[in-house]
């Protein structure tokens, strides 16, 4: 989206006028059988991925099967709301309150391990990448819409050989990776095993969570971890890298 920016520079006093690109933010309505469950600012587009991620990282369905279909609000047309309809019955009590997301900090007040233990299927595969590939990585991190607003960040999964599989881009680093995780569980190909997730930024607990559930058994970050996103990581399994360059990564577990 264009929007007009006036640029000054510590070099030069005078102010220039120019339009700027910048990363689009909106609210999008996710509701299950007509009932709201969440609200999170997203950018706009791959919003069917986007709510079936977020359903299936949140433990509200457990594989391709449980949705019959997704569709935007038709009365009134609104493409802020998303409906899901499920063929199986939902559980309303884990999404009893009403819950909103950021597109910084994922959903706010969220519960913490124990929540994660329960949904989650269990420890990933011992798939482990190598050096090789990893470092290889940070040059493939697929970003283009990045490069015209420098404001979305990128969840990007990669084969065992280090090839491109999958990216999707996002004002929210949470759902980039819900939009991943929802076109790998629409095209029936979760659990993601033998596969790198590679994130732009740091690497967060939820971020974490939501590769223990769709079986990722890799996860590296170009940003630092935080403490809980390696207890996660240690007690489920994952291979939790940071600050990966071309030429060093840091890793943790």
């Amino acid at each position: 989206m264009k929007r007009p920016t006036t640029r000054v520079t510590i070099h030069d006093s005078a102010r220039g006028r120019r339009t700027d690109t910048v990363a689009v933010e909106e609210p999008l309505e996710i509701r299950v059988a007509g009932h709201s469950i969440a609200v999170t600012m997203r950018t706009p587009g791959e919003d069917f991925e986007l709510a079936a991620g977020f359903l299936f990282s949140e433990g509200g369905v457990r594989n391709r099967a449980d949705i019959v279909g997704i569709s935007y609000c038709a009365r009134p047309q609104n493409y802020n709301i998303v409906n899901v309809a499920l063929g199986t019955p939902f559980d309303r009590a884990r999404f009893s309150r009403h819950v909103y997301t950021t597109s910084s900090c994922g959903i706010c007040g969220k519960a913490s391990l124990d929540l994660v233990r329960t949904a989650a299927p269990g420890r990933v595969s011992a798939f482990r990448p190598t050096a090789k590939v990893l470092l290889a990585l940070p040059d493939k991190l697929a970003q283009p819409a990045f490069s015209k607003t420098g404001g979305l960040h990128a969840a990007t999964l990669f084969d065992a050989a280090g090839n491109l599989l999958l990216a999707r881009e996002d004002v929210g680093r949470h759902n980039a990776l819900d939009k991943l995780i929802g076109a790998l569980l629409l095209a029936d190909k979760l659990p993601a095993s033998e596969t790198v997730l590679l994130l732009s930024g740091r690497a967060s607990f939820e971020l974490v969570q939501k590769a223990v559930m769709a079986g990722i058994p890799a996860v590296a970050a170009i940003g630092a971890p935080s403490s809980l996103a390696i207890d996660l990581a240690k007690e489920f399994g994952v291979n939790l890298v940071g600050f990966l360059r071309a030429d060093r990564f840091n890793e943790y577990c």
